[in-house]
């Protein structure tokens, strides 16, 4: 099924480039070849990123949060016409699995993944284990997450054991699937590490999302298979420690995701793409002055200095498409191409998807086939 195009035809797309080269900047970079271009629609924006090769997969989401489902259609089809083509949607509870199934039934770009999550532990019900393994009978092609531990602020209200026995056992069935598993971890990457060491290794993938551990961990955890995926929360620690963990991160182990609808990049106003909830609950996409004729952008007085993330309503969600910020941001650490990195984490994502049975193999292998010809 096609979705419809959600932004009228007179929006004006707006992203900083390299006007030689047709490749998508920081805005906070000073180049003579750096100009705000204009795009018609972000499909006219994905033609540049996709022509480049600039295909992306966003290894990390939840377009089935209760914040953003009611906009998923608009939400994909603008991230899908931005070079994202894969989305792996990741169930957190027993209430939002039906909904990361009934996604996955719609929309072929997606990878349903189903998981307990840390903080949904002590509301599970006492057949949480045998209801997760039925989603995994009826879609027998989805993968393992979001699972994890916590200890942060909210984690810490969840009783630890409990967190535990839930990984454990969520690890196992992960195992025995031969499934990659999306791992969430909090001030506790030391219980991680051992439990990991003792269950593993997992030669199906374990994925690190918005991982900020050490660099020092990094060897030992990709030892045990793990994959490290970034996102913007990157962004949220000093820049020196981002890039010497990045370092020592194997390239074929890199990922790149959204975490959408949170985990919003504190890049620039004008090359965000985001989600705006009012007081009242409805919701409406937004971009740094990409707004259609008309309509005033509220952020037009302030200095460009101020113009990042920071000046949004607090409140404000992440846009899938905003994977392209976390790919400027990790290319600049890791001094390289932003094609280069993007050709990358696709790549290592579609291989850790591509297990027997997955969406994303039959979907690779249906686009190597050409075309008939009359």
């Amino acid at each position: 099924m096609r979705l419809p195009f959600p932004f009228p035809l007179a929006t004006l797309i707006r992203f900083p480039v390299d006007l030689k080269n047709h490749s998508v900047l920081n805005s906070s970079i000073s180049h003579p070849n750096i100009a705000c271009k204009y795009y018609r629609n972000w499909k006219e924006f994905g033609k540049i990123c996709c022509g480049k090769g600039m295909k992306l997969f966003d290894s990390h989401c939840h377009l089935q949060d209760p914040r953003i489902y009611h906009l998923a259609p608009q939400i994909i089809r603008t991230a899908l016409d931005s070079g994202v083509l894969h989305f792996a949607v990741n169930g957190v509870s027993e209430e939002d699995w039906t909904m990361v199934k009934q996604m996955d039934e719609q929309y072929h770009c997606i990878v349903p993944c189903f998981g307990l999550h840390p903080w949904y532990v002590a509301e599970r019900s006492p057949n949480w284990l045998n209801s997760l393994r039925n989603f995994f009978e009826t879609t027998p092609w989805a993968a393992v997450g979001e699972i994890g531990l916590d200890k942060g602020l909210r984690g810490k209200e969840i009783n630890f054991t409990d967190q535990v026995q839930v990984f454990h056992q969520q690890l196992e069935l992960a195992k025995w699937l031969q499934r990659p598993v999306s791992v969430h971890c909090v001030r506790a990457f030391g219980d991680l590490l051992e439990i990991l060491q003792s269950a593993g290794p997992f030669p199906a993938g374990v994925i690190l999302h918005s991982y900020l551990g050490s660099a020092e961990m990094v060897p030992e955890l990709a030892k045990l298979g793990a994959y490290f995926s970034f996102s913007g929360y990157l962004m949220s620690i000093k820049p020196q420690k981002a890039k010497r963990m990045l370092k020592l991160v194997p390239t074929e182990r890199i990922l790149l995701e959204s975490d959408a609808p949170d985990a919003l990049p504190k890049s620039n106003l004008d090359s965000l793409f985001w989600i705006h909830r009012d007081g009242s609950g409805p919701q409406e996409l937004l971009s740094g002055g990409n707004l259609a004729s008309g309509v005033v952008d509220p952020f037009h007085s302030l200095p460009h200095a101020s113009r990042d993330a920071s000046a949004l309503p607090k409140g404000t969600l992440n846009h899938p498409a905003n994977i392209h910020s976390v790919l400027t941001y990790v290319a600049s650490l890791l001094e390289m191409q932003e094609e280069d990195l993007a050709e990358i984490s696709y790549r290592n994502a579609v291989a850790l998807f591509s297990y027997d049975g997955s969406k994303v193999l039959r979907k690779e292998t249906e686009t190597m086939i050409p075309e008939a010809t009359a």
